[in-house]
């Protein structure tokens, strides 16, 4: 892996000196990320009956069973 020299920039005010990037890796768990995440964009008045994930997921699952029982039918 070849080095590259720093840019120069203004300090972020929300990064402590405490923290300490010099070990990380770039991109380490891009590859896991991008195989098991979707992501959905919804529009606000759904998000406002939905307020977080586990709630999209128990209606969609709800749902799809629905799907599949008038598809058997």
């Amino acid at each position: 892996m070849r080095k590259t020299s720093a840019t120069k920039r203004a300090p972020d005010p929300d990064m402590l000196p405490e923290y300490d990037f010099s070990k990380a890796v770039r991109g380490k768990y891009a590859g896991r990320f991008a195989k098991t995440t979707y992501a959905v964009v919804i529009d606000p008045d759904v998000a406002k009956v939905f307020p977080d994930a586990k709630a999209v997921n128990e209606a969609l699952r709800a749902l799809a069973g629905i799907v599949r029982r008038t598809k058997t039918v």
